[in-house]
C-alpha cells in the first residue's frame, strides 16, 4: 500500500530546441518528415481501446500541398458515439477511483515520452498536417504540450492539498471527486497542445472523455492517442471520434451522463453546444460544466510615445506568425498618424525579407492557411478592402491556391474604425490598421474597447508609463490576456494562463489552476470523534 504523501513541485518549462543544421534533433525531425511524407495513414475511430472502421472515409492533406494525401480517416455515426459513451462510463468505474498519484505518474510519463521518442513524430505530423514550420511545431506540439502535462500535475497536487482546518473533537477534510459522467472535448486544428490539453486536463483529475478532434489536425491527434496508450492510459478513458461535430455534439448532449464540455473553436459552435446542453438539462444527473475558449478580434493599441520599431516587430509577428491562425493573433491596430508611416515601412521591409512556402523548407517563415475554406475567407476580406472607398490594401494581399492555400501577410489600412475587417474575426494573416489623430487617444481607446464583442488578447505600446497605465485600466475588460510593450500572442504555460471573456469564452485559463478546478466536485467530510448523547443546549441543562 502506498501511504506516501507525494508532492509535485513547480516544474521548469520545456526548453525549445534550436534545430540547427546537423543537430541530432534536426536529423531526427528530417528523417521523420520523410517517413510521414511517404505514408498514407489509415486513421480509425478508437472506442474503448478498439479500432473501428466504418468505411465512410475522408482525407487529410497537406495545406501547403493540397494534392498530397497524408491520411484517410473513418467517420463516426450516431451508433459509434453511443458506443463511446458506454465505453467511457465503463472506464469511469475504475479510472475515477484510481489514486491521483497513479494518474499523475501516467501523465508525467506522457511528458517524458513526448520530450524524447515522440518529439519528432508529433512535430513532423503537426508540420505536415497543420502547415507549421519547425519552430512553430516545436513550441506547440512539443514544448507546450509537455508543459501542460507537467504543470497540470503540479497544479493538481496544490488543489488536492487544499484542506479545511479541524475543529474541537472533529476531523475535517475535502476530497476532490471527478465529475459523475463524461466530458466532451471539442478541439481545434491550430494547436496540437490545445487538442491534448482539452482531453488530458479533465482526465488527470479522474474524468473520462469523448474526443472530437478537428478534421484538419487528425494526423497529429492520432499520434497523441498512440502516445497516451504507450504511457499507460487505460482503454476507454479517452475515446477518439473523427467525424461530424454536429452529430457528435447532438448525441453526446442527449446522454444523461453528459457532464461537461471542454471546447476551443468558434463562438457560434460553442453557443450551439451550450444551447443544446441547456435544452437537455432535465436529463442530466448533474449540471454540466461548460468551459470554452472561442473567438477573438485581438488588438494592438499604440500610444504616441511608443517605439515605432518595437510596434512594427510586434505587429508583424503578432499578426503573421502561425499564418494568423491563433486565437490571440493581432487582427486590428490603432496607431497615431504620426507613427504609422515609419511602422508601415518597417513592416514592409520584414515582409520583403520573409519567405513563404512548404514547411519542409526551413527557410520559409510563412506557410499555408489550413484549408480552402480559410483561404477563401481571407481572400474575400482582401477583395472587399480592395474595392472599398474607406480602406485600401497597403501591404501584401496576394493569394495563391494553385499548390497550397497561401495568403501573403496583408495590411489593410482604413479611415473607418468600424470597417468590416476591424470588427469581424478572420483567422488569417490579415491586420487591419486604423491611424488616429495623435490628440484623440482617449476617444480611440474607447473605440478599441467597444468595437468588438470579443475579449481575448490585446496589447498596448508606449514609453510613457503613466499613459500606458491609464490605457491598461480603460481596457480592463477588453482582453483576458493583456500585454504591455509586447505582441498579444505567445502565452506560456505557468506564466500567462490563457483565456478571455465576453464573446471569447468562459476565461477558465488553460495553463493554470482555475481550469483544473472546473473538472472536480468537492466533497467535505466531517468526522466527529466522540458523538454527542444529549440534545440539550448547555444553558438548558
Amino acid at each position: 500500500m502506498n501511504n506516501s504523501v507525494i508532492n509535485f513541485p513547480l516544474p521548469a518549462n520545456e526548453p525549445v530546441k534550436a534545430y540547427l543544421a546537423g543537430s541530432p534533433e534536426r536529423v531526427a525531425l528530417e528523417n521523420e518528415l520523410q517517413r510521414q511524407s511517404n505514408l498514407v495513414v489509415d486513421i480509425p475511430i478508437i472506442i474503448g481501446g478498439k479500432e473501428i472502421r466504418t468505411g465512410d472515409t475522408g482525407q487529410v492533406t497537406c495545406p501547403h500541398d493540397h494534392k498530397h494525401v497524408l491520411a484517410t480517416y473513418h467517420k463516426v455515426t450516431a451508433k459509434e458515439v453511443e458506443m463511446a459513451v458506454e465505453a467511457a462510463m465503463e472506464a469511469h468505474k475504475q479510472w475515477s477511483r484510481t489514486p491521483w498519484t497513479t494518474r499523475a505518474a501516467i501523465v508525467m510519463k506522457m511528458a517524458e515520452l513526448l520530450a524524447t521518442k515522440y518529439r519528432p513524430i508529433l512535430n513532423a505530423a503537426t508540420m505536415l498536417g497543420q502547415s507549421k514550420n519547425i519552430y512553430q511545431a516545436e513550441i506547440d506540439s512539443a514544448c507546450e504540450t509537455i508543459d501542460f502535462f507537467r504543470y497540470n500535475v503540479h497544479y493538481a497536487s496544490k488543489i488536492y492539498g487544499m484542506q479545511p482546518k479541524d475543529g474541537v473533537g472533529q476531523i475535517n477534510h475535502t476530497e476532490y471527486r471527478p465529475l459523475e459522467g463524461f466530458i466532451l472535448a471539442v478541439t481545434p486544428f491550430n494547436f496540437t497542445s490545445i487538442a491534448s490539453n482539452l482531453c488530458m486536463t479533465p482526465v488527470l483529475l479522474g474524468n473520462v472523455a469523448l474526443w472530437k478532434p478537428s478534421t484538419t489536425s487528425l494526423l497529429s491527434n492520432y499520434y497523441l492517442m498512440q502516445l497516451y496508450k504507450e504511457a499507460g492510459l487505460p482503454d476507454g478513458v479517452i475515446n477518439f471520434l473523427p467525424g461530424s461535430g454536429a452529430l457528435i455534439g447532438q448525441v453526446a448532449t442527449q446522454s444523461k451522463y453528459f457532464s461537461g464540455i471542454h471546447f476551443t473553436g468558434s463562438t457560434a459552435t460553442f453557443n450551439s453546444l451550450w444551447r443544446q446542453a441547456g435544452e437537455n438539462l432535465g436529463k442530466y444527473i448533474s449540471y454540466p460544466r461548460i468551459v470554452g475558449e472561442t473567438g477573438g478580434k485581438d488588438f494592438i493599441f499604440v500610444h504616441p510615445s511608443a517605439d515605432p520599431k518595437a510596434v512594427a516587430t510586434a505587429a508583424f509577428c503578432g499578426a503573421y506568425e502561425f499564418q494568423g491562425q491563433k486565437c490571440s493573433a493581432a487582427s486590428r491596430m490603432y496607431i497615431p498618424k504620426s507613427l504609422w508611416p515609419e511602422v508601415l515601412a518597417d513592416m514592409k521591409r520584414m515582409a520583403a525579407e520573409v519567405k513563404m512556402g512548404d514547411v519542409t523548407d526551413p527557410c520559409n517563415f510563412i506557410n499555408a492557411v489550413i484549408d480552402e475554406a480559410s483561404f477563401d475567407k481571407c481572400k474575400s476580406y482582401i477583395d472587399f478592402a480592395g474595392q472599398a472607398a474607406d480602406a485600401k490594401v497597403v501591404m501584401g494581399g496576394k493569394c495563391d491556391k494553385s499548390v497550397g492555400w497561401f495568403v501573403e501577410p496583408t495590411v489593410i489600412e482604413t479611415t473607418n474604425p468600424h470597417f468590416k475587417s476591424m470588427e469581424e474575426e478572420i483567422f488569417g494573416p490579415i491586420l487591419t490598421v486604423y491611424p488616429y489623430d495623435d490628440d484623440k487617444v482617449e476617444e480611440t481607446v474607447e473605440l478599441c474597447n467597444t468595437t468588438s464583442p470579443y475579449g481575448l488578447t490585446g496589447a498596448v505600446f508606449g514609453r510613457c508609463r503613466m499613459a500606458v497605465e491609464k490605457i491598461t485600466d480603460a481596457l480592463c475588460y477588453a482582453a483576458g490576456n493583456f500585454y504591455i510593450n509586447d505582441k498579444p500572442t505567445g502565452a506560456v504555460v505557468g506564466m500567462q494562463p490563457f483565456g478571455g471573456a465576453r464573446a471569447s469564452g468562459t476565461n477558465d485559463k488553460a495553463g493554470g489552476e482555475f481550469n483544473l478546478i472546473r473538472w472536480i466536485i468537492p466533497r467535505v467530510i466531517k468526522e466527529t470523534l466522540v458523538s454527542p448523547t444529549d440534545y440539550r443546549y448547555t444553558y438548558l441543562k
